[in-house]
């Protein structure tokens, strides 16, 4: 804070002012300080009334109300997303709708950075500890695994930096806070889509094989997997045992996890497990990318349209184009726009020092059972099922998928049918 300096030498006063105002005057200037900038600021900023998980619109609408709390905050936010291949969303929507939601917010060029780490742990951890010493206080970063997201979280905790688990959970530290999809849900509306969809196509006696996500490295994967298995079979045990039976006459044939989430080694399983069981009628996927990865087999196989359902999220235009030609039976959507407000919000209220608002973090999350660590507070979102009855009114209304792009996939009869317009 600046100090009034003390007064040596002063002139003598005028015969209106007597000695006794001079020598208060002094007194006060010699004890009380002057307000800086940043602490005014910082008193008179707030966080945006009525702020909450349900603020974020696909225009941005809450952001620039966070402008005099970015003023009243310092220091860096970095933010380190963590691959290019597990989903094209990293490059697509991610970097660019945080881009816009810092701008939004009254971020200058210099107040934030955000990198990509290329799927490899070292680089990830390398990042953080150079936005460190660039001076952050915040870092949002998605980790590629528990094992980086560990290092991460307590490099941060050390230098005294706040830490946003994006996307994918760390459940290390104090001062560390999730902001994502409900995760169980997310499980939950693949294994309802699933339930739905063997009724719809007319799939009798449901011989069923799970391609897990990678549980091996993504605690996010066995949460999914606790969701779907939950719906459909009533365990949360993950992975199922093979010849498991539920009250709907499914049979499950068997439950394999895909290291790391590879969608080619997704393949390989699905390949070897087709050839072993050609009775396999029914599939849950917990992507859009493995859902990909079994349909190239089927196709192969020569299994045609509303034969053997298979699920995912993302709502990648992949998975949109899988869906409408009747190969998928649908995807979870997580809103990005959504994910990234919700991480600069946050991102900006701990730059401001202040407490966010219990509507915004709205819940904690805790390590699945197997996985270490402890519950954090969270700020999760509420994720959608679609399919082809609400694409039109979901990713397409949102401009998540290119109606163009997607029609000329697919072809405007079949657009027309799910009433999306190019």
């Amino acid at each position: 804070m600046h100090m009034i300096r003390n007064v040596s030498g002063m002139r003598r006063l005028g015969v209106f002012v007597s000695v006794l105002a001079i020598a208060g005057t002094m007194a006060a200037c010699s004890s009380t300080p002057k307000a800086s900038t940043t602490t005014t600021k910082a008193a008179s900023a707030s966080v945006p009334a009525g702020l909450s998980v349900k603020s974020f619109d696909v225009n941005f609408s809450v952001m620039p109300k966070f402008k005099s709390l970015t003023a009243a905050g310092k220091g860096l936010v970095g933010v380190i997303l963590p691959d290019t291949t597990s989903s094209t969303r990293y490059v697509s929507f991610d970097a660019p709708y945080l881009t816009k939601a810092f701008q939004m917010a009254g971020y200058s060029s210099s107040d934030f950075k955000i990198d990509n780490a290329q799927g490899v742990d070292a680089t990830e951890l390398a990042d953080a500890q150079a936005d460190v010493s660039l001076g952050a206080k915040v870092l949002i970063f998605d980790p590629i695994d528990s094992t980086v997201g560990a290092e991460v979280q307590s490099y941060a905790s050390s230098h005294g930096v706040a830490v946003i688990s994006y996307d994918r959970a760390t459940f290390q530290g104090t001062n560390t806070y999730y902001v994502s999809f409900d995760n169980n849900q997310v499980g939950k509306l693949i294994g309802q889509g699933f339930v739905q969809c063997v009724s719809d196509w007319g799939v009798t006696s449901p011989k069923v094989f799970q391609l897990d996500g990678g549980q091996d490295t993504d605690p996010n994967a066995v949460s999914f997997a606790q969701g779907y298995n939950s719906v459909i079979w009533g365990s949360t045990t993950t992975p199922l045992k093979a010849g498991l039976t539920n009250s709907k006459g499914y049979t499950l044939i068997g439950d394999q996890i895909t290291p790391g989430w590879v969608n080619a080694t997704g393949a390989t399983i699905f390949t070897q497990q087709f050839t072993a069981h050609p009775t396999i009628n029914a599939t849950v996927e917990a992507n859009d990318g493995l859902a990909q990865a079994v349909i190239t087999v089927l196709k192969n196989k020569g299994v045609g349209a509303k034969k053997i359902p298979t699920t995912g999220q993302d709502a990648t235009l992949q998975g949109m184009e899988n869906v409408l030609q009747g190969f998928q039976c649908g995807s979870v959507y997580k809103a990005v726009y959504q994910e990234a407000q919700d991480a600069v919000s946050l991102a900006t209220i701990l730059r401001a020092g202040k407490t966010p608002p219990t509507a915004l973090v709205n819940s904690t999350t805790t390590p699945p059972k197997g996985v270490a660590g402890t519950a954090q507070p969270a700020s999760l979102l509420t994720p959608v099922w679609v399919n082809a009855a609400n694409m039109a009114s979901t990713v397409i209304n949102d401009k998540f998928i290119s109606a163009t792009t997607l029609c000329s996939a697919v072809g405007a009869s079949v657009c027309t049918a799910a009433h999306i317009t190019p």
